[in-house]
């Protein structure tokens, strides 16, 4: 799976595996790779999302602040399941996946199996949000322990501080 491939097909990906995975990371590469390619490339949190959207409410400019974001060749949700998510975040993410489908790509990272979407978001929402995005999906598991910790207990990536003399 490369950035210009996903992108040409205008096919989306889901990466998902427990926490502290690389699944960000993963896809922070792919990212990169699009935007060195060229493309546009928009990431945001599903928290990001969210308020993104939510001051589009304020002036009723919710379709346009959509239509901005799948303008961009690559669109990043990151961190699905990461904190409780209510209404506003349901809507923000089925808009996004819904104007995005078939017309542009989106790569998810969750710690969630999308079965589990309607955990953190009203069913309704998920489903309809869980069944564009899978269609024609890329699906990355991540699997094993945390990097970061696993650096951090071996003392690899750990620096002691020092005090200047």
């Amino acid at each position: 799976m490369t950035p210009p491939d996903l992108i040409e097909d205008h096919d989306q990906a889901l990466c998902e595996g427990i926490d502290r995975t690389g699944k960000s990371h993963f896809v922070e590469a792919l990212a990169h790779k699009a935007i060195e390619e060229g493309m546009q490339v928009a990431w945001f949190t599903l928290e990001s999302l969210t308020a993104h959207l939510g001051k589009a409410t304020v002036d009723n400019s919710v379709a346009k602040a959509v239509a901005k974001i799948t303008r961009c060749h690559l669109i990043v949700i990151d961190d699905i399941g990461m904190l409780p998510s209510g209404q506003a975040a349901a809507e923000a993410f089925y808009r996004v996946i819904d104007a995005a489908y078939e017309r542009r790509s989106v790569i998810v990272t969750s710690n969630l199996h999308p079965s589990g979407f309607d955990s953190i978001m009203p069913k309704t929402l998920a489903t309809a949000a869980v069944d564009r995005l899978l269609h024609h999906a890329h699906v990355v598991l991540t699997d094993g322990s945390s990097l970061r910790l696993s650096q951090a207990t071996s003392g690899d990536g750990v620096h002691p501080l020092t005090s200047p003399n």
